[in-house]
């Protein structure tokens, strides 16, 4: 059987202590971004405290993705008036989601992250007014050399409809693989949130982890994050089966 091309493993967040998470994983990715960017200072800590070689990809400042109703929001710090609030979220082009884009770009860049990560609420429908969003945002984007992963949610997301818009934008596709395949050739970005879709409670099986191996590509790189309440764990057991097969 032809082995996995060069795959790393790791949790969504600083679940336990970060020398830990350092000296057992190659991979993170960092939420607080979603909530609100730390300080710059805080990212250029975070790349020094790690290995060389140890990858962090981040998640987008809300403000870009979800829209100000969002219950997400009782966690930003950020002072927003109520006009800004207003213009907040769904990719809409405006002065407040360029300001947060920046503001991510500019934590991802001091951190040296890898790719940034846009996961839109299941509210966010591909409707038209989204469609032109979603390209009106990132035409116009300075990506600054940053990889740019896209995770949808909801089943009218089809392949078809998908699969141009992700190479228009040069978005990488991020898919839970145990729910559908990744579209386009590349990077491959994998985000576990349990089992059924999104119940983060879940506890990943032996048979699960030996499923989720399998979505592997064998011509690209893999990233495969789980974001589980048990997600550190899973992670350690899925790194020791996959390093098993190499």
């Amino acid at each position: 059987m032809a082995k996995a091309a060069n795959t790393r493993v790791g949790p969504c967040g600083f679940v336990e202590r970060q020398a830990r998470l350092f000296a057992e994983f190659d991979l993170l990715e960092v939420q607080q971004t979603f909530y609100q960017p730390p300080q710059l200072n805080t990212a250029r800590r975070w790349r020094e405290a790690a290995p060389a070689d140890f990858i962090f990809t981040i998640k987008a400042w809300q403000l870009i993705t979800h829209e100000a109703s969002s219950p997400t929001y009782r966690r930003l710090r950020e002072s927003l008036t109520p006009r800004q609030r207003a213009l907040a979220g769904a990719f809409r082009d405006n002065e407040v989601t360029r300001m947060a884009w920046a503001r991510t770009r500019d934590f991802a860049l001091a951190l040296g992250a890898k790719v940034v990560l846009f996961q839109t609420p299941a509210r966010f429908r591909p409707t038209q007014d989204h469609l032109e969003n979603l390209r009106a945002f990132f035409h116009r984007l300075d990506r600054a050399g940053l990889r740019l992963a896209f995770e949808p949610r909801g089943p009218e997301w089809l392949d078809d409809l998908l699969r141009p818009l992700l190479r228009e934008l040069r978005l990488v596709h991020a898919v839970d693989p145990l729910l559908r395949r990744p579209l386009g050739k590349g990077l491959r970005y994998f985000r576990l949130h349990g089992v059924p879709a999104y119940n983060y409670r879940h506890r990943y099986t032996d048979a699960e982890l030996l499923r989720i191996r399998k979505c592997l590509s064998r011509a690209w790189p893999n990233l495969v994050l789980f974001n589980n309440v048990h997600m550190a764990e899973d992670a350690r057991r899925f790194r020791r089966l996959v390093e098993k097969n190499r």
